[in-house]
């Protein structure tokens, strides 16, 4: 399976919607909600057999400024202005203003619209800071999941009676007249092939993680880490966009992460180092500063001997930590390690004993302030640690990609002259996102961020130009 683009008028047709959306994430769902919600008829087409995706994958937690939810918990003092700037100082000026400025703008009424019209119960996370983000403002389902973000948004796409075909592959799409997008090929298990007609196309597949080739190609650094994303993550919208002259832009840009449980591929949060967590190498040595970001973090750790490295925390850290699912999960499966001193804590990571000793006592140092961090990061916030202590052995990989097609204020794809395409939307990440051209760039919930507004966006544009 290939995507193509195909130059045809008229093509025959197997079924015709006002709205087709490709993929059933976040972003997906969000434009179908929004593009019924405008009086279209829609439909979602999905290549798995149950929509799953990057979302599920994700944490779920989406940041949002100066929502009711926010002010609920005490929080007056956020804005879209105070997000962009802290985004844009996360990727040092380099992600595009204009689509910063539109999410950060966009995605608290969309998360108060989604709450509105279906229900979608909203929670902030004011616990703990992640790196980069001034305020609290992570907002997530009470689960705290991606998974059971995925499904509210699955509950609401029902609610709203928006069909989603799954086990359907959209592998063409057919360009007419005056470069408008007129029908998608979708490939059906055993191979047959259907071919719908569409008013308007949201491109909601995200991006090129799972596509090898691509990623040697656009970010060689990470190729050699594992990718945990979604396998379906094949670059269709980028091939399809290079195929119709759209515009790409920071194709080097992704999400990595920094604390992915070795072997066991179970995502550690990082609220642990955020808390005072510490990592060294299997020489019991740190290598950075953990709380400059987990996205370039996986960089760093794939670079240290074995391409791991541990989180070490105590148990006030630990005990925060099980409000975490994912950190339960790793709990059940034995990848947390306990140890009530620090010859104990050697014999069960491997670590050098002395070296290990080493490391602790200076870190107690700089937790104390009795000495300057090498690597920039201030100890002083956060209770010393104290023992016990628990370990995790993680590794460094890539989540998803950030770069794509360029869209205007509309989510219309764009081509290199600034053009507009007629009815064609994309969103999440098949868009170019907000994170520069780095992986350095990424905040925190940057790709929930633009899959949830610019899919706002999007099924709004595309609900309105395509109804009859």
């Amino acid at each position: 399976m290939t995507a193509e683009v195909v130059r045809r008028t008229g093509v025959p047709t197997d079924a015709v919607a006002d709205v087709v959306v490709v993929g059933a994430g976040a972003c997906g769902l969000v434009a179908a909600l929004r593009a019924k919600a405008a009086g279209a008829e829609v439909i979602v087409l999905e290549r798995d057999a149950s929509p799953s995706g990057s979302t599920a994958m994700s944490s779920g937690f989406v940041p949002a400024p100066a929502t009711r939810f926010q002010r609920a918990t005490g929080i007056d003092d956020d804005s879209p202005q105070r997000l962009q700037d802290d985004i844009l100082a996360k990727s040092e000026g380099k992600s595009d203003p204009d689509l910063t400025r539109l999410a950060c703008k966009t995605i608290g009424p969309a998360m108060e619209w989604l709450s509105d019209a279906f229900g979608i119960d909203w929670v902030v996370l004011d616990d703990f800071l992640y790196p980069g983000h001034s305020r609290h403002r992570m907002h997530a389902v009470p689960e705290k999941t991606g998974e059971a973000l995925l499904a509210r948004l699955l509950g609401a796409a029902e609610a709203a009676e928006v069909p989603i075909v799954t086990s359907a592959c959209v592998t063409r799409l057919f360009e007419g007249e005056g470069r408008r997008i007129e029908a998608v090929e979708v490939e059906r298990p055993g191979g047959a092939h259907e071919v719908i007609g569409c008013g308007a196309l949201v491109l909601a597949c995200n991006g090129y993680g799972g596509n090898p080739d691509l990623v040697r190609r656009y970010i060689p650094e990470i190729a050699g880490g594992p990718y945990f994303g979604h396998a379906g993550n094949r670059g269709d919208a980028v091939l399809w966009g290079e195929a119709l002259g759209a515009r790409l832009e920071h194709l080097s840009g992704y999400q990595g992460h920094g604390s992915l449980a070795h072997p066991q591929g179970i995502l550690i949060s990082w609220a642990l180092m955020m808390e005072g967590g510490i990592q060294v190498n299997t020489e019991g040595q740190r290598f950075s500063n953990e709380n400059g970001g987990y996205s370039e973090q996986a960089v760093e750790i794939l670079a240290q001997p074995g391409a791991v490295a541990w989180n070490l925390y105590d148990r006030r850290i630990h005990d925060f930590a099980l409000s975490f699912p994912d950190y339960r999960q790793a709990m059940e499966v034995g990848a947390i390690r306990e140890a009530v001193d620090v010859a104990a804590l050697a014999a069960v990571t491997g670590l050098p004993e002395g070296a290990l000793g080493k490391t602790l006592r200076e870190v107690a140092d700089l937790q104390a302030g009795r000495a300057v961090d090498r690597f920039g990061r201030d100890f002083t916030t956060k209770p010393a640690l104290q023992q016990p202590f628990h370990a995790v052995k993680v590794t460094g990989a890539l989540f998803h990609t950030q770069g794509g097609l360029m869209i205007d204020d509309q989510a219309r794809v764009v081509d290199d002259a600034g053009k507009s395409f007629p009815n064609l939307f994309a969103g999440g990440g098949a868009a170019c996102g907000v994170s520069g051209p780095s992986v350095s760039g990424y905040l925190s919930g940057n790709g929930l961020l633009t899959a949830i507004a610019f899919g706002f966006i999007a099924g709004t544009s595309a609900g309105v130009s395509a109804r009859p």
